[in-house]
């Protein structure tokens, strides 16, 4: 009975998340209106479960309604919050606490009313509301805290997690979860007369739903959604989500002020700016770091043929769909007009060079149908250590064999030792 009891809140959880993970994926689609609804719609039931539904698990008597809607719910805030930014944040938490305070506020007002009996034998009973309007009510406000706690314990742990948000997210959830089954079991035992084995198991139970969504939440963000993780500032207690929000503003106006507005890549005062630190980086850690330039062939035709608006247009799909193959640790530059400039942390010389010839080839796709035909791509390949200690040496390699790719034919990659035809061929 256990182990089915584990099962069907593996189960709730992957469904619960799963749902509430596309609706906020499709929140450019629907806005998010839909997921915000969603989100306070399973709070009652949430509620409903952790007052009357009680399961076993070998460790205790829990409620799915902690475990898996209350620990889940922290978990898509925290989702929220890191993809978003503090106002959008503080919307659910705000609408659920005035939401739950006017349901108690109106109850009080009804039992003024003169009330008859419309169904023979059925009269309102106001016991289970109060109890379950209390609950709601307390409930909220430890998550407004809880909520504050966490996002703050998320952004302190950057300091020294950067790297890692699925170990952010687990200590933090973690954390808060353990204060939260204290808060709320203190009050849920007051009322509804709780045994203080549920304390136990339900704690046990949330530290589980902490691993499980902290995966959830790091395989979300790594899959579906791509961004930065924004810098690590101390952060007061005091308005905290206003001064979330200009962090996060100002992160995002920092990183678009870098960027070529037309591609979406970084632009050349980025690369000259932080590239001397990627490599140094690299150097100190003893990883490899690759540079890729790659050079558009005969691109100058397109414009003078067809005009600048369509050259920008194959530009911007060509710069999209050179990000697309790109992993995370990569980082993209439009170093001129029709050059494209890319710095790969941690990538040995012969997987860059797959890296180059697979740009070539998805490049060369994405621009079959062009009614000049396919535009093909010129690529040179360096690597530091192997051929230089400084980016400026980097690129100077990098570039001397782009230049020896375009004499060669174009369509091609060259790198320390060998080169790839257009045809995907050994070259000598």
């Amino acid at each position: 009975m256990t182990l089915l009891n584990t099962a069907l809140l593996l189960a709730q959880a992957l469904v619960y998340f799963g749902v509430m993970a596309a609706l906020f994926r499709g929140r450019s689609r629907f806005g998010l209106g839909a997921f915000l609804c969603a989100l306070g719609v399973m709070h009652f039931l949430e509620t409903y479960l952790a007052s009357v539904f009680y399961i076993e698990l070998p460790f205790g008597i829990i409620s799915p309604g902690s475990t898996v809607l209350f620990s889940g719910k922290l978990a898509i805030i925290l989702m929220l919050y890191i993809r978003e930014d503090a106002a959008v944040v503080r919307q659910p938490i705000y609408g659920l606490l005035i939401g739950n305070f006017l349901m108690v506020g109106l109850v009080m007002i009804l039992r003024f009313h003169e009330v008859v009996s419309a169904v023979p034998g059925r009269l309102p009973n106001f016991e289970f509301v109060d109890e379950m309007g209390w609950l709601m009510v307390w409930g909220t406000t430890l998550l407004f805290i809880d909520s504050i706690a966490m996002i703050l314990l998320y952004e302190r742990l950057g300091i020294w997690l950067q790297r890692w948000p699925v170990v952010r997210s687990l200590i933090a959830l973690a954390a808060i979860l353990s204060f939260d089954q204290v808060g709320f079991f203190l009050v849920l035992h007051y009322v509804s007369g709780a045994p203080w084995c549920v304390m136990f198991g339900g704690w046990c139970a949330k530290m589980g739903a902490a691993v499980v969504y902290s995966l959830m939440v790091g395989a979300y963000l790594r899959w579906f959604e791509v961004r930065t993780e924004p810098a690590t500032v101390p952060m007061r207690l005091t308005d905290v989500f206003q001064a979330l929000t200009y962090r996060e503003r100002y992160e995002d106006l920092l990183e678009r002020s870098g960027r070529d507005v037309l591609t979406g890549a970084y632009d050349r005062g980025r690369l000259d700016a932080g590239g001397a630190a990627i490599v140094d980086t690299a150097l100190q850690a003893g990883r490899p770091v690759s540079m890729i330039i790659l050079d558009l062939d005969g691109f100058k035709v397109i414009n003078d043929r067809y005009g600048h608006s369509k050259g920008d247009d194959v530009l911007r799909r060509i710069g999209q769909t050179v990000t697309d193959s790109l992993r995370k640790q990569d980082h993209l530059f439009r170093y001129g007009g029709d050059e494209f400039v890319i710095l790969s942390d941690g990538l040995a010389h012969g997987s860059a060079f797959v890296l180059g010839e697979r740009l070539r080839r998805a490049v060369e796709l994405v621009t079959t149908e062009e009614p000049s035909g396919p535009i093909t791509v010129s690529v040179g390949v360096a690597t530091c250590p192997l051929d230089a200690l400084t980016v400026d040496r980097l690129f100077a390699v990098a570039d001397e064999r782009l230049f020896t790719a375009k004499h060669a034919g174009r369509n091609r990659v060259i790198g320390r030792d060998t080169s790839l035809g257009g045809d995907g061929t050994p070259d000598g």
